[in-house]
């Protein structure tokens, strides 16, 4: 019995200060929310912070994206990065007014304004007033008259807009505990990723220059997400099964092995999209935004990898100051991170996962079908089909 007593009360001991932890947490964590911005502290000109990330995205261009996709690194993707009051183009002389959406080819915006007293690397900078919050460049692609550019968020503003957003949808006590700079971290936490998303930007131009009507159809292809069967079971169980092969196949050592589960990765999916009786509308929007989305994530992954060991790389010298800026040395367990995330996507209801089966992918075809660049632009031509002409041919 006194035994008994003794474990009630370590087992009570115990709870109380697991639960005097806990609060103590929430409560610093309330406290430093209070701290965070909610708009951004320069919005009427680039900071030198995102100047940096800007010669550094140019900087990858120009030496890098070359090394994982030879050929189409020749013309430079000029960039249109915004705040919630201003738009900023950069790396473009005399522009034409406002930007077009595509591939609607929608015109947006009014004319840009050379930045007077301030420069990009001793060059103009031009700028636009966003009157309307709802009407900015998004985070995409555009051009800018016939020109592409990418267009993000300035880096700031996304860490702004990120807390902004969670709190809005979060129930209000919820709202105040929530640790948002963790959660921010872990998405941005550092210089290589914000640059990386630009990266991932600009490929997407690339995709509307090198091969414009696949670009567009994929993008068209968008507006079907409602009329897919996101919370079908049979079509969830089968994506499970489609991405733990995927995974499989990436982590595995020996040729065959990869081959083996490649085959059956084919084949879980193809009795996925059987049984979930999808129609041939719904497997094109599959493939179609797997390509779109999935090879901009594999060249967003790819570049940081790159950069970190490819021989005489130097970044810029305006990044190294920065302190969030790991020299690349953390891009390979940024992307086992990303792994993982990946087997978390497929279960939940939206694009995301498209994001991850593409860049998956992506990455194998460069392990068994080393030429797969030189096909991938072509209409008609998607990933999922070169791995099934790979394995077919071992």
């Amino acid at each position: 019995m006194e035994t008994l007593k003794k474990t009630i009360r370590v087992i009570l001991k115990a709870l109380f200060w697991g639960a005097l932890v806990i609060i103590v947490l929430l409560t610093v964590s309330a406290l430093y929310n209070q701290t965070l911005s909610s708009t951004s502290s320069v919005t009427e000109r680039l900071t030198a912070t995102q100047k940096a990330y800007i010669a550094e995205y140019f900087n990858l261009q120009e030496n890098v994206i070359k090394e994982i996709w030879p050929g189409i690194g020749e013309t430079q993707i000029h960039v249109i990065v915004y705040n919630e009051e201003y738009a900023f183009l950069v790396g473009m002389e005399d522009p034409e007014a406002g930007w077009l959406k595509v591939p609607y080819d929608t015109h947006h915006g009014s004319e840009w304004t050379e930045m007077e007293d301030d420069r990009f690397e001793g060059g103009v900078y031009y700028y636009q007033h966003l009157p309307d919050p709802s009407v900015t460049p998004e985070n995409f692609t555009a051009k800018v008259g016939s020109v592409w550019v990418s267009t993000l968020q300035t880096r700031e503003y996304a860490e702004v807009s990120f807390y902004n957003g969670f709190k809005n949808e979060l129930p209000p006590l919820i709202s105040q505990v929530f640790p948002y700079k963790i959660f921010w971290n872990l998405v941005m936490g550092d210089a290589e990723s914000y640059v990386s998303a630009m990266i991932h930007e600009a490929f997407h131009a690339y995709q509307g220059m090198y091969s414009g009507e696949k670009f567009s159809k994929a993008e068209f292809f968008a507006g079907r997400s409602d009329d897919y069967p996101w919370h079908l079971e049979m079509n969830i169980n089968g994506w499970n099964n489609e991405a733990e092969m995927l995974l499989k196949a990436y982590e595995s050592e020996s040729k065959a092995d990869v081959q083996r589960y490649i085959g059956e990765y084919i084949l879980e999916r193809d009795e996925r999209r059987r049984r979930a009786e999808l129609t041939d509308e719904m497997i094109e929007y599959e493939k179609n935004r797997e390509w779109l989305e999935g090879l901009a994530k594999y060249t967003e992954l790819k570049i940081g990898m790159v950069a970190g060991t490819l021989p005489g790389y130097e970044p810029v010298d305006e990044i190294r100051g920065l302190s969030d800026f790991r020299n690349y040395t953390n891009r390979e367990k940024h992307f086992r991170n990303q792994l993982n995330e990946a087997a978390r996507a497929v279960n939940r209801s939206g694009e995301n996962r498209f994001y991850y089966t593409g860049m998956l992918q992506a990455m194998l075809l460069d392990r068994i079908y080393p030429d797969w660049k030189k096909k991938i632009f072509n209409n008609g031509i998607f990933p999922e089909d070169l791995l099934r002409d790979a394995v077919s041919e071992f």
